[in-house]
């Protein structure tokens, strides 16, 4: 366990000399409360730090580091505090770098279709700035309207789009990082090949603020497909939906931008929570396809061959929306599952595993069984085209706190051998933090966490750079 030092009086009077005193909350419980949790429900996995500072340049961040690896104070990197897994939770105090501050568009290259941002640019900001120009960022986190980008880059974010367009670390091409010595450097850049030494953008995007504080990023853009359908595709049991990926997938000849996965009870939850009405009573599970591309007529002969696949594998009723007002109500929906959720239980836990697309079925079978067994509620919803799972696990409302975390582990247990006996992992975007660095062992080799270790200490041989993340150093 590494020792640290507090954040003292005279530690946030330097502060307030590089960022200015009103860029500095210190010794202000009230203030300081919303940077002691993320969107975790309930409040175990809140902690309190003891000072916030809100940079506006790398060099200001470079002080600040210096300063915090010079007193051996712990350092945690935050961006909008959208995330899932307690990575931007101060769990050893100390000083909280938010980016909020360094929100700025930098350049817009359209003739490389490139596009440089500073962290705490909203990833939905970035497509309104270029919306005229014909190009558009694909990187697609569901919670694109609120979520920084420098965010996205430290859980490599993944979302809606994936299935199509990959994830986060498919468009960072180039990144400004201070280390956690305050040496700021630059890897990447402007190019879309380079092998001149080790390959460390993709080193950073992942690693949770673990490695050092992102303070610019280089993105790359493509040309914006002209028109999208969606299909909102109702089935009778769950297990004709999670079955008819990999047959949309592998037999239709047709690649969806988006393949999402919505069980019964998430679509009755997100329903309620918007006050909208979707024909749910009837069917076990719904998929939302999404199409997109520049030729109308190429997009109906798509859909048409996904909605016959979809009706044989046991669709019973199929909703095309080819325009804008229609796709914007059945996405809504499915961004509101996480909210309502959150909303409906403080005693939940909010999975994010990952296997081979083909074994979703097998996954999403095996939560039924966990939740017969412990006599809880397990329902899914997700990104089953990139085999993507959220499970929401949820005791009933009879359970005690007490019996609730006494008998969560042993569930999360079963439900993650479950997952690696198909190959998968337990976390596919929402990252490990510190709320799942426990079960890391379940899935991974200790070989394999020795070598993170080993990379950690090299660059971070004092351990302030969000400590307590993904592993535990010892």
């Amino acid at each position: 366990m590494s020792t640290y030092n507090p954040v003292t009086p005279a530690i946030a009077e330097e502060l307030k000399t590089i960022v200015g005193e009103k860029n500095v909350i210190f010794n202000d419980q009230e203030h300081l409360f919303p940077f002691s949790h993320d969107e975790i429900p309930g409040t175990r996995y809140r902690t309190m730090p003891e000072a916030v500072v809100f940079p506006e340049s790398a060099e200001e961040v470079s002080k600040i580091i210096r300063l915090a690896n010079r007193e051996l104070i712990p350092l945690t990197p935050r961006g909008a505090g959208s995330g899932l897994s307690g990575g931007a939770v101060p769990i050893y105090g100390g000083i909280v770098i938010a980016s909020s501050r360094m929100n700025r568009i930098l350049e817009f290259d359209a003739e490389n279709l490139m596009i440089t941002v500073e962290p705490g640019v909203i990833a939905n900001d970035i497509n309104e700035h270029i919306k005229e120009s014909g190009l558009f960022y694909a990187g697609y986190p569901m919670s694109m309207e609120s979520c920084f980008i420098g965010g996205n880059i430290g859980e490599n974010a993944g979302g809606g789009k994936a299935v199509k367009y990959g994830v986060t670390s498919r468009y960072v091409l180039g990144l400004e990082v201070v280390l956690p010595n305050g040496d700021i450097v630059e890897v990447g850049g402007k190019l879309l090949k380079d092998v001149t030494g080790y390959n460390m953008v993709p080193l950073f995007s992942g690693s949770e603020g673990t490695l050092g504080f992102v303070t610019k990023i280089i993105l790359k853009l493509i040309p914006r497909p002209k028109e999208q359908v969606d299909l909102l595709c109702l089935f009778e049991k769950p297990e004709q939906a999670v079955q008819a990926v990999p047959e949309i997938l592998t037999k239709s000849g047709v690649l969806p931008t988006s393949l999402e996965y919505m069980d019964k009870v998430a679509v009755q939850k997100a329903c309620e929570y918007l006050h909208e009405e979707l024909p749910y009573e009837k069917c076990g599970a719904m998929l939302i396809v999404t199409l997109d591309g520049d030729d109308m007529e190429e997009l109906i002969a798509e859909y048409e061959r996904v909605g016959k696949f979809c009706e044989e594998c046991g669709a019973t009723e199929i909703y095309v929306a080819d325009n804008k007002v229609n796709s914007e109500r059945i996405w809504k929906i499915r961004r509101a599952v996480p909210e309502a959720f959150s909303l409906a239980s403080p005693l939940q836990s909010g999975e994010d595993v990952v296997v081979p697309p083909n074994a979703i079925a097998k996954v999403a079978a095996q939560c039924k069984i966990i939740a017969e067994k412990y006599g809880v509620f397990i329902p899914c919803y997700g990104h089953a085209g990139d085999g993507n799972l959220h499970a929401r696990v949820t005791p009933p409302k009879s359970w005690s706190e007490e019996k609730w975390y006494a008998t969560l582990p042993e569930i999360l247990k079963e439900l993650y051998a479950a997952v690696k006996k198909e190959g998968g992992r337990i976390s596919g975007e929402h990252g490990i933090g510190h709320k799942r660095k426990k079960y890391m062992e379940c899935v991974v080799s200790k070989e394999y966490l020795n070598m993170l270790r080993t990379l950690k200490r090299a660059f971070d041989p004092n351990n302030i750079m969000n400590p307590g993340k993904i592993f535990d150093l010892e």
